[in-house]
């Protein structure tokens, strides 16, 4: 029997799969949050974050003075993060419109562990 407030810790065996964006809308020259590098804190991923992503997509938002956009930029900055609002490019890899990740519920990747 489980005590009240106590968790028991469950492993599931589950393929998984990463969202997507599927507005198929051209984000270049959107704005994105340019980071120092950080890796995925989802157990075993070897992805390398240098954008503020979701789910492994760059988060873009379509004015640069987005209050969204400044204050993801200043949490970054307030964990050491380095961050600088640019332009997005393509080139940088796949985006998300920050508004819809928010509408799909905000799906990410992993999320750290309290240390």
């Amino acid at each position: 029997m489980i005590e009240p407030s106590t968790y028991e810790a469950v492993e599931l065996e589950v393929e998984e799969e990463l969202w997507t964006d599927d507005s198929s809308t051209d984000h270049a020259g959107w704005f994105c949050v340019a980071t120092d590098p950080f890796p995925c804190p989802a157990g075993g991923c070897s992805f390398v974050a240098v954008f503020m992503t979701a789910a492994h997509l760059i988060l873009v938002w379509e004015n640069r003075d987005d209050p969204n956009l400044l204050r993801h930029a200043q949490r970054a900055k307030d964990v050491g993060r380095n961050p600088r609002v640019v332009s997005y490019e393509p080139e940088f890899g796949p985006s998300a419109s920050y508004y819809a990740w928010e509408a799909a519920g905000r799906p990410v990747h992993g999320i750290k562990e309290e240390t």
